[in-house]
């Protein structure tokens, strides 16, 4: 997984993206990924600066509401003088009852796919796109990808451990690692990624289809093995664009499983459903997602923990697969087994919160859960965690537009 560890300082190099976009901690986290950086900065300008359906006031008013759900003032702060710079009007900052009634209308959409995304419904679709202060398809295209990216921004930005940083260019290991914690920049001596390794190369065994779905209803049995406690505070820059604070992600056991059914990825998936879709609702967006989610999957430099040679595939595919299953989304060509052998405890946690509560993250649990792993290494899970975050909120939210254009 590893590319590059040394302790170094970044510039302002890739086209001038951390000037424009003021999230310097951000950007200079993922150069360690290069390639990855550039599809992500390709989105990020295409959904925000370019032309679009919505007016950029909107657009940064959007990533406010959705950075709200999740209590990210990093990036509530900074969009809000984004959306000012723009013209956007300073009422609007005063809180959700100031904005137009088509703004306010997304609220709804916006807080359900942040925390249960399987609820979303054609009937929800319909409220915002029928009736006065209505949205069109694509309207509300360029919104979903707006929501979905700024949620799973969220993800990152606290499992790297920035919502508290001001943007500004620093180097990554000050910004990403506590005070005297260098060692984890070469991993720990001990061995204690060399069970995964050892996995790894075992787990060859071709398993039926009725073994895989049994495996997949043990990792959700396991979900609520971490902090499912409600926090309802609100920080004085977040309060005026949240409301129902307490809505928040529920485990599966808590889900009445029973009412709904599984979420099935060969049924609807991103290659043979969404893709296409995106691009019918907003041209052109469907190949920069497509790019973006395919280098943050199929990323690897064939090492791991500083061991090298190794494939990380598996790893790689259950940290993915792993994240579908919090959702409740089951991939029947994945061997769940993946994800019980290669995910320790403490990294389940890890990426559970960071997916579901990513503002309940603290160093101490991010440093526990990923200790034995190289910095380039901690950050390529966290990017990980990101997209398979957004590919499956998205995921969630076109299945519930084509019901409704279908219906």
């Amino acid at each position: 997984m590893d590319e590059n560890n040394a302790d170094i300082e970044m510039d302002h190099g890739i086209s001038n993206a951390n000037t424009v976009y003021g999230l310097d901690h951000v950007t200079n986290i993922m150069k360690f990924h290069s390639a990855y950086l550039e599809d992500f900065l390709s989105l990020q300008e295409f959904i925000i600066y370019r032309e679009g359906p919505l007016p950029i006031q909107y657009r940064h008013y959007i990533a406010i509401m959705a950075a709200g759900r999740h209590k990210c003032t990093y990036l509530i702060n900074f969009h809000k003088k984004q959306f000012l710079e723009h013209n956007g009007d300073a009422n609007w900052l005063k809180g959700l009852s100031h904005v137009p009634r088509k703004l306010r209308n997304l609220y709804e959409i916006n807080k359900i796919l942040a925390h249960r995304p399987w609820l979303v419904t054609k009937e929800d679709i319909q409220k915002v796109v029928k009736g006065p202060n209505s949205w069109s398809m694509s309207d509300l295209g360029h919104a979903l990808v707006l929501l979905v990216h700024f949620h799973s921004l969220c993800s990152f930005v606290f499992a790297s451990n920035l919502n508290d940083e001001i943007p500004r260019a620093v180097k990554v290991t000050s910004v990403y690692l506590s005070p005297g914690s260098k060692p984890f920049l070469r991993g720990y001596a001990d061995d204690g990624l060399e069970p995964i390794v050892e996995r790894m190369k075992k787990l060859s065994e071709p398993a039926s289809e009725q073994e895989r779905i049994q495996r997949y209803e043990l990792v959700q049995s396991q979900l609520c093995d971490s902090d499912t406690s409600a926090d309802n505070g609100l920080d004085p820059d977040v309060k005026p664009f949240v409301e129902d604070s307490g809505y928040s992600y529920l485990d599966c056991s808590r889900r009445q499983f029973a009412q709904q059914s599984s979420f099935i990825l060969q049924e609807f998936s991103w290659d043979h459903h969404g893709y296409e879709l995106t691009n019918r609702l907003f041209n052109d967006i469907g190949l920069l997602l497509d790019k973006k989610f395919k280098t943050a999957y199929n990323m690897t430099y064939y090492t791991m923990g500083g061991r090298p040679h190794i494939d990380t595939s598996r790893f790689r595919r259950a940290i993915w697969n792993y994240i579908y299953c919090i959702y409740g989304m089951r991939n029947d060509d994945c061997d769940y087994e993946d994800v019980t052998q290669l995910l320790q405890c403490q990294l389940r946690v890890f990426v559970k919160t960071a997916t579901c509560y990513p503002e309940r993250l603290n160093k101490t649990t991010t440093e526990n859960a990923l200790k034995h792993f190289e910095l380039s290494e901690k950050i390529h899970i966290n990017l990980m965690i990101m997209e398979a975050r957004m590919q499956a909120e998205l995921l969630f939210a076109l299945r519930a537009v084509m019901n409704y254009m279908m219906q």
